[in-house]
């Protein structure tokens, strides 16, 4: 029998960054603890997600630059080695490895990140929706619309560049030039703020948009790995980028992806006003860690 406690919360001092990370720990359990992870997306949503694993200690974190974990230059760009070493350093800090690792759209691509030079630390990963735009077919027009958001935020703030952000994500199928190029929409149409409130600090837009999607794994280190690794993609997400990416790693490591329920944000259950379908979520993601 097997107890999960309530969340204990820690910090981490690492180069250039204080982390927050939280661990609902069970006493001997005979399953590796396991880490879930986002990227700028941080703990908070996976509670619901965590709630499903009661048989192991789960881990999760906010990422250097998002919500409780603070940069000494919350303007600068993060990078995917730079959150794989963060990774690094708490799984060494809690002495739990290898772990178990479900990771999700950018924090996917720092999961790979991370296995690639530390394949000791991770059993298995689940990578589920990598917005990897810089090995789709179609690589130019896709990195050059990441740019433009980019581009969009630095020069007009908040609203304008979550608006094209959140047009791009739905797009289904290749990036043409000319989608790449359209301007902005009216932030207004998603209920966002026109208004530029003047900081460029946002995880998201600022600080991973480019870095994030223009990463190329290092394929050979990844197939060399002792990590079990299997990419997921979503039902609901067909033809989107992060479910191409998903795609196109699992096709340079020489596997299948593993078709997950729901969309991009399956595994929530409310978190910032989302829901999925975290039940079934939940239920397959248990079925790919039995396999290993």
């Amino acid at each position: 029998m097997t107890t999960m406690t309530e969340p204990t919360t820690k910090t981490l001092d690492v180069p250039g960054a204080v982390l927050t990370y939280d661990v609902r720990r069970v006493e001997s359990s005979t399953f590796p603890a396991l880490l879930m992870i986002g990227s700028p997306m941080g703990a908070g949503g996976f509670g619901t997600l965590a709630g499903h694993f009661t048989d192991r200690t789960v881990i999760t974190y906010d990422p250097r630059g998002s919500e409780r974990s603070t940069k000494a230059d919350p303007a600068s760009e993060s990078t995917p080695e730079q959150h794989g070493d963060d990774l690094h350093r708490i799984i060494a800090d809690l002495g739990v490895g290898p772990v178990d690792l479900f990771a999700s759209s950018g924090g996917a691509v720092n999961a790979l990140a991370l296995v690639s030079r530390h394949p000791e630390d991770v059993r298995t990963l689940v990578a589920h929706e990598p917005p990897l735009a810089s090995i789709l077919p179609d690589r130019e027009d896709a990195m050059a619309l990441t740019e433009a958001i980019h581009d969009t935020y630095q020069r007009d703030g908040f609203g304008p560049a979550m608006a094209q952000f959140i047009v791009a994500v739905s797009h289904e199928g290749e990036i043409t030039p000319e989608f790449a190029a359209q301007p902005a929409p009216d932030p207004a149409m998603f209920g966002l703020p026109a208004e530029d409130d003047g900081t460029r600090t946002d995880p998201l837009l600022g600080q991973n948009m480019i870095t994030c999607t223009h990463y190329e794994p290092d394929f050979d280190a990844l197939r060399a790995a002792s990590t079990r690794i299997v990419m997921a993609a979503g039902i609901g997400s067909a033809g989107t980028m992060a479910y191409r990416g998903a795609g196109a790693v699992a096709e340079r490591l020489g596997t299948t992806p593993v078709t997950f329920p729901s969309d991009h944000g399956g595994f929530l259950g409310g978190e910032y006003g989302q829901a999925g379908d975290p039940d079934a979520f939940a239920a397959k993601l248990r079925e790919v860690l039995t396999e290993a």
